[in-house]
């Protein structure tokens, strides 16, 4: 496959992790878009969210998705990314989408262990408050990420599994 492979879930999925391995045994280069929207920008996610807001987030964000349109990459996607103006659309129209898919409760056991203070939207939760935001926050979102080609058990799909349904898939355009 030469268009890109955008990967899309929730936060916590693995987007970042699967994304290199993936890449490296397609042999394709990984690019992580919030770790271009960092260098962009000269500050950390968090940063700014606060000095600027999620609304100039998300468009900044959106403009730099679409700059990785015609480059045959694995590109790991925010967790938001696809939900917000015409992403998934021209995600879809651009690359193949692999949707990584976990249950609320792994997802949950996943951010427990991480550094929620990397994470906007997790800003002090906790707990059963925080599986009830990811509950809540991935019913929002599932219905982007269900549009994805390509939906995957992330915590039973192993990359050689990944890869093979990658090759095996055929575009119905």
């Amino acid at each position: 496959m030469d268009k890109p492979i955008f990967l899309i879930g929730f936060m916590g999925s693995g987007k970042t992790t699967l994304g290199r391995k993936l890449a490296n045994q397609l042999q394709k280069k990984f690019i992580d878009l919030d770790h271009l929207i960092v260098d962009r920008v000269g500050m950390s996610i968090p940063e700014y969210f606060e000095k600027h807001g999620e609304e100039q987030f998300r468009i900044l964000e959106s403009q730099v998705l679409k700059e990785h349109g015609g480059l045959d990459v694995v590109l790991s996607t925010g967790g938001g990314s696809p939900c917000y103006f015409d992403n998934m659309d021209w995600i879809l129209a651009n690359g193949l989408a692999v949707y990584l898919q976990m249950t609320p409760r792994a997802l949950h056991a996943r951010l427990q262990q991480s550094k929620i203070a990397n994470r906007p939207a997790l800003k002090g939760l906790r707990g059963e408050a925080l599986l009830q935001f990811i509950e809540d926050k991935l019913g929002q979102r599932e219905s982007f990420y269900k549009r994805a080609q390509l939906h995957i058990d992330q915590l039973n799909t192993s990359v050689d599994a990944l890869s093979q349904a990658i090759a095996n898939y055929e575009d119905p355009s």
